[in-house]
């Protein structure tokens, strides 16, 4: 006799997690399904990008010089109007926005602070490329009614959860809250996000790929050139880059690598930003079994100090990581 199929969405998956916590108040879980219905909005809308008029840029800047996509304000809007509302949320903050945000006095505060980065990957909008958004999330630790700047200044190691959810071939949200990494792929027959990667680890041996824009390698540090000729040349290594980090960082989640984005000299501080890029990405992949450098220290280390500071990251399989911090420190 054929078994009946067991599916299990995302809601039923967190709260069968928050039986395991008797003290649990529900707050986390309700906080991760409002972030699961803003993907299905945000996923709906990159769907369907090519028929309405949501492609290009909206001849603004954000707080980077960067040119705003127009998916890139509604992705902010849409994460921000899921949150702001819902009592849970001590203070957000967004890779679009210089300050931090507030929640509106007309609104009841939480505990929670959510750091996100809403489309992750937007100078892919009008290729067609996968893109993503990222969330961080972390306990409030000042003792005041709402969070302040200061509960967003907090090191990766002290995250709560972490996520990406990834528009592609299809829309799949993947989390840790510190006890695995667990993968959900949208169901759009009936609009539910569906376990379809339990406990993900990184597999071993890892493929032998590396993923970084060789374009910039001349403005790269002698050690970064040599490392990267050594992967390609002596290691054996496979080049794959996508341009999108969470397209890259869920390639390498799977089937294990080294993602890199380096300093350049001129630029030592790095191009990705903690906060909303590096240092969840870094809880997510050290639940999978890697790890994430800036070539000197552990990404989720770093105690910042501005909301939008940059760093250099490797990241992906552990070996590989080790391997490329040996020989950056060559070139110190």
């Amino acid at each position: 006799m054929k078994q009946e199929s067991h599916v299990v969405t995302i809601s039923r998956f967190l709260i069968e997690e928050e039986r395991k916590f008797p003290d649990a108040t529900g707050a986390f879980t309700n906080l991760l399904s409002d972030i699961a219905l803003a993907a299905k909005v945000i996923g709906r809308e990159v769907n369907k990008a090519g028929l309405v008029d949501i492609f290009g840029a909206v001849g603004e800047e954000n707080v980077h010089g960067e040119d705003q996509q127009k998916l890139d304000v509604f992705a902010n809007q849409v994460m921000y109007r899921a949150l702001d509302h819902t009592g849970l949320v001590a203070c957000l903050a967004s890779e679009e926005s210089e300050e931090f945000i507030r929640i509106p006095d007309k609104f009841p505060a939480g505990d929670y602070v959510v750091i996100y980065d809403p489309l992750d990957g937007s100078s892919n909008i009008d290729v067609n490329v996968s893109i993503g958004t990222i969330f961080s999330i972390h306990r409030k630790r000042t003792t005041g009614e709402r969070g302040t700047l200061e509960d967003c200044l907090q090191p990766g190691s002290e995250q709560v959860a972490a996520g990406y959810v990834l528009y592609g071939s299809s829309t799949m949200l993947v989390y840790t809250a510190g006890t695995g990494v667990h993968g959900f792929t949208l169901d759009p027959s009936i609009g539910e996000f569906i376990l379809s990667h339990p406990n993900m680890r990184m597999p071993e041996p890892p493929k032998k790929v590396y993923s970084v824009n060789e374009a910039y390698f001349t403005r790269w540090s002698r050690g970064q050139q040599r490392l990267v000729s050594h992967l390609k040349n002596e290691g054996g290594f496979g080049s794959r880059y996508i341009g999108s980090m969470v397209a890259d960082i869920h390639r390498t989640l799977l089937q294990g690598g080294l993602f890199m984005y380096p300093s350049e000299v001129a630029k030592p501080e790095g191009k990705l930003r903690l906060l909303y890029e590096a240092a969840p990405m870094a809880f997510i992949l050290e639940q999978a079994g890697g790890r994430a450098s800036t070539g000197t220290q552990e990404v989720r280390d770093i105690v910042p100090t501005s909301l939008h500071q940059r760093v250099p990251i490797y990241a992906g399989s552990r070996e590989f990581v080790d391997m490329a911090e040996e020989m950056l420190a060559q070139d110190a």
